[in-house]
């Protein structure tokens, strides 16, 4: 098992490198971006090609973060390219004096930073495909219920990334919501399906991996892709722009829960 991890985490390695270079040609380091979520896939598929798939949980998992990682990076690639590079890299990049020295500094805070992340929280859809933990009676490879409680999380948080996302869509193509901030639909009830889905998705996929031999060991992923969703580049950064932008954002907080989906409270 570890000596596939260490070959996933070369193979990240060389693939994040690739994606530096072209950034550093055309100038734009944000198509990290849209790495970020085939970047957690990658690992399982090699995974599951380097043992030449164990059964169904490493299949499920491998389907699984599969089909979250085109939906997310096919989102962003259609939101994000032609548009320029994203205003934090812009900021880092002033920040930096110039393009060389810009170059020198993403490779290493944003491109091997984001690099490691991914492998670190994707190692639920790795580890989890090794075997079966003595607990769970459920032969060498076979799905019990907490594997099935995981895909039924895993398909909720999906859908509230995707839903959220669409409806988000719709609503700024509308000339008639120029200016105005979204709070229908999955956003009345929540100020971040799309981050709650993420967390969502990736609980589920760990509750998938516990049953297997060692996946109780990568029960800190799922945890560090809260932390980030929630208190640090997600929802955190989000709404300290968001406040900033919309006169009526505080007004919106007092109504709508901040992460988990909750009833609103009514307009007074």
């Amino acid at each position: 098992m570890l000596t596939i991890l260490a070959q996933n985490f070369a193979i990240m390695l060389l693939i994040f490198a690739g994606v530096w270079l072209i950034s550093v040609t055309i100038k734009d380091a944000s198509i990290v971006d849209i790495l970020w979520g085939p970047s957690l896939a990658i690992p399982a598929l090699l995974t599951y090609f380097f043992q030449a798939g164990q059964g169904p949980r490493a299949l499920l998992l491998t389907v699984l973060v599969s089909i979250w990682a085109f939906r997310l990076g096919s989102y962003l690639a259609v939101r994000n390219l032609g548009h320029g590079e994203d205003f934090r890299y812009q900021a880092m990049r002033q920040k930096a004096g110039s393009d060389a020295a810009f170059a020198r500094q993403s490779l290493v805070r944003v491109y091997f930073l984001q690099c490691v992340i991914s492998f670190f929280v994707s190692l639920p859809v790795q580890v989890g495909q090794f075997g079966s933990h003595p607990v769970f009676a459920n032969g060498s490879v076979g799905l019990g219920p907490l594997a099935m409680l995981g895909a039924v999380i895993f398909m909720i948080g999906l859908g509230f990334e995707a839903i959220g996302d669409a409806q988000l869509r719709a609503f700024k193509k509308d000339p008639a919501n120029q200016g105005k901030l979204m709070d229908r639909g999955l956003w009345a009830w929540t100020r971040h399906p799309n981050y709650f889905g993420d967390s969502a998705v990736w609980f589920g996929l760990f509750l998938i991996a516990v049953e297997s031999r060692w996946g109780y060991v990568t029960v800190l992923s799922p945890v560090v892709m809260f932390i980030f969703l929630y208190f640090l580049s997600g929802k955190g950064l989000l709404e300290k722009l968001m406040a900033r932008k919309y006169p009526e954002y505080e007004a919106y907080k007092e109504r709508v829960s901040g992460f988990f989906p909750w009833p609103p409270k009514p307009v007074s």
